[in-house]
């Protein structure tokens, strides 16, 4: 399998959205204040036109298998940034993927000058929790920033 690492582009809008979408479904998780129901999610291409930001796509022989980036969210303390939008089509899982653009959004997040990075997730959503908890994310009490994905319960953060 040959895996490729790019930035997001345009064309990628409606494959992304599916997927992530999918990893709701395929995970039982409720879907209520998070990313599945932000308008957001269906034009990522434009969202991640933002200063200092990234959404990378991983792709397996051609195929859009999924994508991590990081993104300024409002709110956040200096110099912090949050890691979002991490999700791995179904069939592609387990593969390494997700490492690999976990990886590519901490180093890109390191050359922008951010010192920390901040994630909010489900604990449904644990194979994710895993690597976060292998790249060195620590446990917070409560959310940081302005998401406005209320439905979020676990929050991480990981100073570079």
């Amino acid at each position: 399998m040959e895996i490729t690492i790019r930035e997001i582009q345009k064309s990628d809008n409606q494959l992304l959205a599916t997927i992530i979408r999918s990893c709701f479904h395929d995970f039982n998780v409720a879907t209520d204040g998070t990313v599945y129901v932000d308008p957001t999610t269906d034009n990522l291409y434009e969202l991640f036109q933002q200063e200092n930001s990234a959404l990378f796509v991983a792709e397996a022989d051609g195929e859009l298998c999924g994508c991590c980036g990081i993104f300024p969210t409002e709110g956040l303390p200096e110099n912090c940034a949050e890691l979002v939008k991490f999700y791995i089509a179904k069939d592609f899982r387990g593969k390494g993927l997700g490492k690999m653009l976990m990886e590519e959004s901490i180093e890109f997040a390191k050359k922008s000058g951010y010192q920390s990075i901040y994630i909010e997730s489900l604990p449904e959503f644990s194979t994710a929790v895993s690597i976060y908890e292998k790249q060195g994310f620590k446990y917070l009490e409560k959310p940081l920033g302005n998401s406005g994905h209320s439905g979020c319960n676990l929050w991480m953060i990981k100073h570079l």
